[in-house]
């Protein structure tokens, strides 16, 4: 089932540096970028734009919502297919809200901004699953 009103669906591509996390269509992808929080319908200009860590949503064409937390990475759109390509990227499903508070705690204590920001986009994630 397409999105209603566009006639397409998007493809998307949702990719660590070891494995391809979540393949298939959506109707809407939300992430965060250097630029802001950006939404992608079908039919989106062309865009290549760096990912922060945060949180990923894909909201499929059967209605399903897939959230992903991401780090660092990118984000290409062209002819209805989205690329979202980080080297830390992780389902709701794959998250351990324990292993994630530690994660940020020992972020924290290392002064490790950028750790610090991966483990509350999992935190994040788990909040809004």
């Amino acid at each position: 089932m397409a999105p209603s009103g566009s006639g397409q669906a998007l493809q998307v591509e949702l990719v660590a540096a070891d494995r391809v996390v979540w393949s298939g269509e959506a109707a809407r992808v939300l992430a965060r970028t250097a630029s802001g929080d950006l939404g992608v319908l079908a039919n989106h200009a062309p865009l290549l734009s760096l990912l922060v860590p945060g949180v990923v949503e894909i909201e499929t064409t059967g209605g399903e919502r897939v959230r992903a937390a991401v780090g660092d990475g990118f984000l290409s759109v062209s002819d209805n297919r989205v690329s979202i390509l980080s080297e830390d990227t992780f389902l709701a499903e794959e998250i351990v809200e324990s292993d994630a508070r530690a994660e940020l705690e020992r972020a924290a204590a290392d002064g490790d901004d950028l750790a610090a920001l991966r483990a509350e986009a999992k935190l994040r994630v788990l909040q809004r699953s």
